[in-house]
C-alpha cells in the first residue's frame, strides 16, 4: 500500500501530480495530512482535483511558532506510536511505502512515522543540499536526517543523485522535480479571462514583477526585514511590483511597523496569497520573479522566466547560470539583474519530461 504524508502547501503542490496520477490509475493511496499548513490547502486540492485527506493529524491554525511546533510534533508522534493502526488504515505490510517530500518538519515526521510503523520510506525531491548546516536552517539538517531514514530516494537529476550516493537504499533519477508536472497542469488551465476575485484583472495592464518573500531568515528580525523592504523598494523603482503577502510575512511587517511603508509605496501593489494556478498565471505574465523560495526558483526555470533570489545560498541547481541570479543581498548584483533581466528569458521547458510518470512506474513495479 502507498501512504502519502503531506503537511505544507509546497509539498501538496509538488506531490499533487503523483497523487492525481495514482487516482487516475485507480491505485489506492492513503492521504495523511499532518496539518502544518492549513490555509489554501482546500484551494490546492480543488486546483488539482485531489481527494480529501484520509487522515488529518492536526486541524486549526497553521503551525508558525516554536511552541506550536513542539506541541504539534509531540501530538503526531504520540498518535503514530499509539494509533498507527488508524493512521495507516490497518496496514502492517513491510512492503508498503510511506512517501514523504522535501525538507520540512512534516517530511521528517512522515519518515519517522514510516519507520515506527515498520514500512519503507520513499523520499521525493531527495538529494538536495546546500552543504551549509545553518543555511537554510533547519532545512539542511532535516534533509540529512531524512536521508538516513529513507529506503528509496527519488532524486531530481544527477547532481541530487550524487549527494545521496553514500546512503543505503534504492536510488531513482527522476530527471527533474515533480513540480514540472504541477506547472504543466497549471498552464493547461490558463484559458479565458482571469480576475483577482474582486472583479479586478488578475494581471496588471502594465509591465510588472512578482515578489514573494517568506523564509525564516528573511523575516525573523526587524533589521533583516527592513533590509528586505529596502530591496523591494529598489526593485519596484525599476519595475512596478506585485508583492504577495504570505500570512507570516504580513504578520512580521505589522509587528515591525513596516506595513504602512509598503502600503504607501505607489510602485508596490500588495496582494494576499492566492491558489497555485492563479499565482502561476500571474508569474507567467510578469517581467520577472523575485523570491526566496526554492520552488519558485524551479518554476521560473521551467517557465524560462528571469528570477532574482533574495538569498545568500540555494540548494537547487535549476536556473543557475541560465535565468536565475543569486543576489546575496548585494545591491550591485540586484541592479545588474534589473538592467539585464530581459536577456535572461529562455524557452519554457516543462513539456519535455514527466518525473511523475517515472515515480509512478517505479511504485507500481515495487508494490
Amino acid at each position: 500500500m502507498i501512504h502519502v504524508v503531506i503537511g505544507t502547501k509546497a509539498q501538496l503542490i509538488k506531490m499533487a501530480p503523483l497523487m492525481l496520477a495514482l487516482q487516475k490509475a485507480s491505485v489506492h493511496y492513503n492521504f495523511i495530512f499532518t496539518g502544518q499548513h492549513q490555509e489554501t490547502i482546500n484551494d490546492l486540492r480543488e486546483n488539482f482535483s485531489l481527494k480529501a485527506p484520509d487522515v488529518t493529524l492536526h486541524s486549526g491554525k497553521d503551525v508558525t511558532s516554536l511552541p506550536m511546533m513542539l506541541m504539534w510534533i509531540l501530538k503526531i508522534l504520540f498518535n503514530t506510536i499509539f494509533r498507527r493502526h488508524r493512521i495507516f488504515d490497518g496496514d502492517t505490510s513491510k512492503e508498503s511505502v510511506v512517501l514523504v517530500h522535501g525538507d520540512t518538519f512534516s517530511t521528517l515526521l512522515g519518515a519517522l512515522m514510516g519507520k515506527v510503523a515498520g514500512m519503507r520510506v520513499g523520499h521525493v525531491e531527495s538529494g538536495l543540499r546546500s552543504f551549509n548546516l545553518w543555511h537554510p536552517f533547519p532545512e539542511e539538517l532535516t534533509r540529512l536526517a531524512v536521508f538516513r531514514l529513507s529506503d528509496v530516494f527519488y532524486c531530481p537529476g544527477p547532481w541530487a543523485l550524487s549527494n545521496v550516493a553514500k546512503y543505503n537504499g534504492e536510488k531513482v533519477d527522476t530527471g527533474y522535480n515533480t513540480l514540472m508536472d504541477a506547472l504543466r497542469l497549471a498552464t493547461d488551465s490558463f484559458q479565458g479571462a482571469a480576475s483577482t476575485g474582486t472583479g479586478e484583472p488578475l494581471c496588471p495592464g502594465h509591465p510588472y514583477c512578482v515578489i514573494t518573500i517568506h523564509r525564516f531568515e528573511n523575516i525573523f528580525s526587524q533589521s533583516t526585514l527592513e533590509m528586505i523592504v529596502a530591496l523591494v523598494e529598489r526593485i519596484a523603482s525599476k519595475v512596478q511590483a506585485v508583492f504577495i503577502l504570505h500570512p507570516v510575512t504580513e504578520r512580521r511587517l505589522r509587528e515591525f511597523g513596516l506595513m504602512e511603508r509598503m502600503r504607501s509605496n505607489r510602485r508596490v501593489e500588495l496582494r494576499p496569497r492566492s491558489d497555485y494556478f492563479t499565482f502561476m498565471r500571474l508569474v507567467q505574465s510578469s517581467e520577472f520573479l523575485v523570491s526566496d523560495g526554492g520552488s519558485n526558483q524551479e518554476e521560473a526555470f521551467y517557465m524560462g522566466k528571469p528570477c532574482l533570489l533574495l538569498r545568500r545560498a540555494t540548494e537547487r541547481q535549476e536556473g543557475m547560470g541560465v535565468n536565475t541570479v543569486l543576489s546575496n543581498y548585494n545591491t550591485d548584483t540586484i541592479d545588474d539583474f534589473l538592467n539585464t533581466y530581459e536577456t535572461l528569458s529562455s524557452p519554457a521547458r516543462y513539456m519535455e519530461h514527466s518525473p511523475t510518470a517515472l515515480i509512478l512506474a517505479h511504485l507500481r513495479e515495487s508494490q
